[in-house]
């Protein structure tokens, strides 16, 4: 911390200019990729500005916090870090060339560096109150009047629509123009199974985002081509037990979040026999496996009688259990991940089951089919859910990337996912009791850094006030024009304004 205090403004604003001639190769629709070798021979190749800043090897602390503020950023909002890299070297620059410019020499300081140092920690203070006070009422004010509404209806349809063109901007700008029509396509796609009916767009975006690890399934060795949609949940497991060939039309299974037969001991535990009596000791632990034995051959009896065929287990199961399993025709599939159970139980409408004593009809979910699933080079657990689309209003799918490599297969799950939280942050409704507060403590006479024959006088202020409130800041899905888009593949007929670019991270 002591060598951040007396970190000199100057030495700050090269440290986030280093960052920023990193960050501006890759820039915009025209920005290349960034091409990283690592000491293990593999090779990365990218154009997102989290992936790139996130693969350096900084030991300048302050460095550090800059990639960690835009790590946090991009995670939140999926854009924005190489914007915010640019952003804030610019504010930085400006902030010192005005510290050394016309620093206020009336301030008893014991030198010029001093001097700057405090001038430059006021313009920062001033810019920080203006960004926690007024920058909200002035962008509501100023800048979405000039935006329009995208619609969710608009993935679904033939031509190329407002948005289709913001995900077509948003992959070329991240994977670059080659493969970019191709997810765009996908991505609709995806948000056309998962849209759910009569219902917030932000409703069925945020499942997706909340549930993609899940969802998404990578596949190396395999062209991009081969990405695609898989419908039902595929479930990153092996079968632990023989998959018999069934031809029911339903099948029955239970998740368990335990152990199927009791363990012994667990974490914590303090087992005490006896009295030192060696004979009572070993009696006492041939007793109690002799019970749990029992135990599990209840609870297996227990699931044939409700016709449970499929058992789903957060935890690696014994070995009698699997031999049981085995025995009985039972599918079992141990160490599915949390995300996996959470996205099974909310597909499914049941809750795992803790305590395998208590096992109940309200407890077995209904499969179309279970079956084992060939991806590349690896055997998954594939289902799919009864009834879903009357119960549930969507169709359920599953997203399979593939790419050539490791690397490259990564790069477009990550971009798939930065698009769903894109679209996330642009439909996220805000509450219209919010805005009404955003615009009642901001009055125009407040507005300290907006020249004032901009501003007008209150009563125009609360006519555009009112008018912002009934055509963009509670709309969600609002999209600003920047920039133009000719040679950038941009269909200028399809959108209201024929400059929209969006220029992404």
């Amino acid at each position: 911390m002591l060598e951040l205090e007396h970190l000199h403004l100057k030495h700050v604003v090269q440290l986030v200019s280093a960052l920023e001639s990193i960050v501006l190769r890759s820039f915009g629709p025209e920005g290349g990729q960034v091409l990283f070798t690592r000491d293990t021979g593999q090779v990365m190749l990218s154009r997102s500005g989290k992936r790139i800043l996130s693969a350096l090897h900084l030991e300048h602390p302050m460095a550090r916090m800059v990639v960690e503020c835009v790590w946090k950023h991009s995670t939140i909002t999926g854009d924005g870090s190489k914007t915010f890299v640019l952003l804030l070297a610019s504010l930085l620059r400006m902030i010192h060339a005005s510290a050394t410019k016309e620093p206020h020499m009336s301030q008893p300081y014991n030198s010029t560096e001093t001097t700057e140092a405090a001038c430059a920690r006021h313009l920062a203070d001033r810019l920080l109150d203006f960004a926690l006070t007024e920058l909200d009422a002035l962008i509501a004010l100023n800048v979405l009047p000039h935006g329009f509404c995208v619609s969710l209806e608009d993935s679904t349809g033939k031509t190329e629509q407002s948005f289709q063109t913001l995900l077509l901007t948003f992959f070329n700008t991240r994977l670059g123009n080659v493969y970019c029509d191709f997810f765009r396509d996908l991505m609709c796609e995806l948000l056309s199974h998962w849209k759910i009916k009569n219902d917030q767009p932000s409703f069925s975006i945020r499942f997706l985002n909340n549930n993609f690890p899940a969802l998404r399934t990578q596949v190396s060795g395999f062209p991009v081509g081969s990405s695609r949609l898989i419908e039902g949940q595929v479930i990153h497991r092996d079968f632990a037990t023989p998959c018999p060939q069934v031809n029911e039309q339903s099948v029955k299974a239970v998740v368990f979040s335990g152990y199927l037969q009791p363990k012994l001991l667990t974490a914590g535990d303090v087992l005490e026999l006896g009295c030192g009596n060696r004979a009572t000791e070993d009696s006492s632990i041939v007793h109690f496996s002799s019970w749990t034995g029992r135990s599990l051959e209840s609870i297996i009896a227990t699931l044939q009688s409700f016709g449970v065929s499929v058992l789903l287990c957060a935890l690696k199961q014994s070995s009698a259990a699997l031999a049981l399993a085995t025995q009985t025709g039972m599918c079992l599939v141990e160490c599915v991940s949390e995300e996996e159970i959470s996205l099974f139980a909310q597909l499914s409408g049941v809750t795992p089951i803790s305590d395998c004593w208590r096992i109940c009809p309200e407890d077995i979910a209904t499969l179309t089919f279970c079956k084992p699933i060939l991806l590349g080079a690896h055997r998954y657990v594939h289902v799919d859910f009864h009834d879903s689309e009357e119960r549930l209003n969507v169709k359920p799918c599953s997203l399979v990337i593939c790419a050539p490599g490791e690397g490259q297969t990564d790069q477009y799950a990550c971009a798939f996912q930065d698009a769903i939280r894109m679209l996330l942050t642009a439909w996220e409704p805000m509450h219209k009791s919010n805005i009404t507060a955003l615009m009642r403590t901001f009055p125009s006479n407040k507005f300290t850094s907006v020249h004032k024959d901009n501003m007008g006088d209150e009563t125009t202020y609360a006519s555009r006030s009112m008018n912002l409130h009934e055509t963009c800041v509670i709309e969600p899905g609002c999209v600003l024009p920047a920039g133009t888009n000719q040679g950038h593949g941009l269909n200028s007929k399809t959108i209201p304004n024929p400059e929209l670019k969006r220029y992404t991270d």
